[in-house]
C-alpha cells in the first residue's frame, strides 16, 4: 500500500540546533493537522507503534527529562539523549503520541522483561505513562524453548 506524500512528514535534519527542528516540525505537523490544538475525536495518528528501551524510555522520551512534563508543545528538541548513542534529537512529546486512534507497543526481547515488569508494575516510567485516545496494546514474545533432546 502506498503512503500519500502528503502524509510523509521527515523531521528536518538541516536546522541549527535540535530546538529550532522541534519548531520547525511542529509548525509542518499543524499544517497538516489544520489547527493548533488535538481534537480528541480526530486524531493526527492512526497507529503509533512503540518500542521499549532498557531504561524504559520510548520515543526518546527519558526519565527524568523535562519533556516528559511538556503538555502543550507538540514537539521538542533535546541537546543531549539520555543514553547512548548521546546525540541531539527531536521528540514527539505525550500529547501529540496521544493524538492516535490506537497505540502499539512491540516487546520481542526476554532481556526487556525486567523493565517491562518495572512499567506494568506502575513504576513512573515514561512507558508507564503513555496513552492513546483509542487502544493501548502491549505485544510481548514469550521466551522460546530450546529443544533439549538429542538425537
Amino acid at each position: 500500500m502506498r503512503v500519500p506524500r502528503q502524509n510523509i512528514h521527515p523531521i528536518p535534519i538541516g536546522a541549527s540546533d535540535p530546538e529550532s527542528a522541534a519548531r520547525l516540525y511542529e509548525d509542518e505537523l499543524k499544517r497538516f493537522y489544520g489547527a493548533d490544538h488535538f481534537d480528541p475525536a480526530r486524531p493526527l495518528f492512526d497507529l503509533v507503534l512503540m518500542g521499549l528501551a532498557p531504561d524504559g524510555h520510548i520515543a526518546s522520551l527519558f526519565p527524568r527529562s523535562p519533556a516528559l512534563e511538556e503538555s502543550r508543545r507538540w514537539v521538542v528538541g533535546v541537546p543531549q539523549a539520555g543514553m547512548e548513542p548521546f546525540v541531539p534529537r527531536v521528540n514527539l512529546t505525550f500529547p501529540a503520541l496521544a493524538s492516535t486512534r490506537d497505540m502499539l507497543f512491540l516487546i520481542d526481547s526476554a532481556g526487556k522483561r525486567p523493565i517491562l515488569k518495572r512499567v506494568l508494575g506502575g513504576e513512573d516510567l515514561p512507558a508507564h505513562r503513555a496513552y492513546a485516545q483509542g487502544e493501548l496494546v502491549w505485544l510481548v514474545s514469550r521466551p522460546r524453548r530450546r529443544d533439549v533432546t538429542e538425537r
